[in-house]
């Protein structure tokens, strides 16, 4: 790290004329490209620095829900993105053998029932739970009933239609998305240079980041930089000195061993299988699965986490497995001076939930709506911190509940998940919910309600009785029409195409490139 005395020169004008991002892959061409879509053409220019030496991470082939918003604000043709990404949709996550061996059940992109006269619908069904009156909380979701026959459609533009309430996201290739992002943002001006970042110039006085030093000796100045480094944090930790919290006494799962592998059902939803020492993801696209065991080197070697991976594959394996390692947590400044931090660059949690796109997402939108000038006013970077670590946070919380909401005693990991000390907010949660079933979220939180009603009941956390405010409607009443929107969703569900069919029908891609990606969740 270079210290490099006097001012920045600003010309006519305080305006970011000039954006530095520091590494590609995913969330690198995602600010890139939402860069050149929102910020006003030929004032600011945009520059991705990207080296080929250093091998893509490949984090996040699947999603959740906003990213069909990010797409959608890139003015983006869904069926020619899952084309080009050899794509499939994603309408829930199957959680098998996390409660305990043998149980399953699905986390889904929508909500359960409606709502009757100010009651909420998961309340009405806990009053006839426990009199063991009606089905599982699944049947009246149209999302998990499609996942669990196989089924995808869009949603119905019908306010009226139970379809109307379906929410999907995407699996997909996370270097097949790179690159198509990549074209996305030179089309529109967006200047790509090969090189290794070998010195960080910080100004005198202020420490401000001046340029980079290419490994050829080039200087790359810059007024804003995006460090898309990865775990190195090569400005925001390495030049910054900004400091990560450890979140691993809550998240403990390290590592992770991943690969493809050949065929395999195509279903419309990604699969988390808990395993002895950690989880297996199983995530469908086009032209194969991508797998991995996310697990804990506490409790298990990388040779015995490969050995169990390859064991429990679809097909023959396409890659030789290779071993990731990470520390859960986050930056603690996610925007210091005049960078901001995006991807494995801000942190990394537990992948379980498939956020790791959607917190780039978040993190690049909140930065288009502070966007700074090069006064860098201390109150905006303080309103962006505060922002992106309550993302961070209740994340963390969401994950968390998996770990230690479980029965499993069976191996020495999941004594500790089931006995581990949890952060204060998230036991809040769980006695709240084990009471009445009551569900409050903090504002900006990304889970809604019925994502942790999902969890919550899946793992077997049964709230002791159910909002007083159901006893006043008549309960003959309530079950017929409890029973009437099952049927309606059934009805739904079986008059929807075949997810394969949906795909064949409107974007099936092209034969895979010979190069692929090697994503994680």
């Amino acid at each position: 790290m270079t210290v490099k005395p006097g001012p920045i020169n600003c010309g006519g004008g305080d305006r970011i004329r000039n954006i530095v991002i520091v590494g590609g892959g995913t969330a690198g061409w995602m600010a890139a490209a939402a860069f050149a879509e929102v910020l006003p053409r030929g004032t600011t220019s945009i520059r991705l620095l990207e080296s080929d030496e250093i091998g893509r991470v490949g984090v996040g082939e699947a999603t959740i829900p906003p990213i069909c918003t990010f797409n959608a604000m890139l003015r983006i043709d869904e069926n020619e993105f899952l084309r080009k990404t050899q794509g499939s949709f994603k309408l829930a996550i199957q959680l098998v053998d996390w409660t305990r061996i043998g149980h399953s059940y699905f986390h889904p992109f929508g909500e359960f029932g409606l709502d009757i006269e100010g009651v909420q619908f998961h309340q009405l069904w806990r009053k006839l739970n426990l009199a063991h009156e009606v089905p599982g909380i699944e049947e009246y979701c149209v999302p998990a009933m499609a996942a669990r026959f196989g089924k995808f459609a869009p949603p119905s533009s019908d306010p009226a239609s139970v379809a109307s309430r379906l929410r999907y996201a995407y699996h997909f290739d996370a270097a097949l998305y790179a690159d198509f992002l990549r074209d996305y943002a030179e089309a529109r001006g967006v200047v790509r240079s090969e090189g290794r970042i070998v010195d960080v110039v910080l100004r005198g006085g202020d420490g401000f980041v001046e340029a980079v030093m290419l490994a050829g000796g080039e200087r790359i100045a810059g007024d804003l930089f995006i460090d898309c480094s990865g775990f190195r944090g090569v400005i925001i930790e390495q030049a910054l000195g900004t400091g990560y919290e450890d979140w691993s006494h809550w998240l403990p799962n390290d590592r992770a061993v991943a690969t493809q592998c050949e065929g395999g059902e195509f279903t419309p939803y990604t699969r988390a299988t808990a395993r002895p020492a950690g989880w297996q993801w199983r995530i469908p696209l086009q032209h194969r699965v991508g797998s991995g065991y996310v697990f804990s080197s506490r409790y298990l070697s990388d040779d015995e986490a490969t050995a169990t991976l390859l064991a429990n594959l679809d097909g023959p394996p396409l890659l030789e497995p290779r071993i990731l390692k990470f520390t859960g947590g986050r930056r603690k400044t996610f925007w210091k001076r005049n960078c901001v931090a995006l991807g494995l660059a801000s942190g990394f949690m537990e992948p379980l939930e498939s956020t790791s796109i959607h917190l780039i997402q978040v993190g690049i939108t909140r930065l288009l709506a502070l966007f700074p000038d090069r006064n860098f006013r201390p109150a905006e970077i303080d309103q962006y911190n505060r922002f992106m670590t309550g993302q961070f946070e209740r994340i963390r919380d969401f994950l968390v509940l998996h770990f230690k909401a479980t029965e499993r005693n069976d191996s020495a990991y999941w004594d500790y998940c089931r006995t581990m000390d949890v952060p204060d907010s998230l036991r809040h949660k769980m006695e709240l919910f084990r009471g009445q079933g009551r569900v409050f979220r903090y504002d900006d939180e990304l889970f809604a309600e019925a994502n942790w009603i999902a969890v919550m009941l899946g793992q077997n956390i049964l709230p002791d009785s159910y909002d007083t405010l159901a006893d006043r409607l008549d309960e003959a009443a309530v079950k017929r029409y409890l029973e009437h929107i099952r049927m309606t969703i059934r009805k739904t569900v079986d008059a929807m195409p075949t997810h394969r069919e949906y795909i064949r029908r409107h974007c099936l891609a092209d034969p895979p490139p010979a190069t692929a990606s090697l994503g994680t969740r």
